[in-house]
């Protein structure tokens, strides 16, 4: 087999096959070769683009799981230490 489909790809990436081919129209995937069938056009991939791709996920803001990192990254650094309280005198 000289190529992969891009269903393929998304199977041996662990991705859905629309979020890849989202990613590959949002520009975050570089394009692979494209190859005509009658009407259609299909994406072929190689197992060393499928490799590139899977160096590239983790650099990629996706949504809701990258949104509110640098909000945690702010609250973090700012954690308060504990107010000291005075203590009661006993009578």
């Amino acid at each position: 087999m000289d190529g992969f489909s891009t269903r393929q790809a998304a199977k041996k990436l662990g991705l859905g096959s629309t979020t890849l081919a989202h990613y590959i129209e949002l520009g975050k995937v570089p394009t692979p070769k494209v190859v005509r069938l009658g009407n259609f056009q299909v994406h072929v991939w190689t197992l060393a683009e499928i490799e590139h791709v899977r160096q590239l996920l983790p650099k990629i803001a996706n949504g809701r799981k990258t949104r509110y990192s640098k909000l945690r990254e702010k609250q973090k650094a700012r954690t308060k230490s504990p107010v000291p309280r005075k203590t009661k005198k006993k009578k």
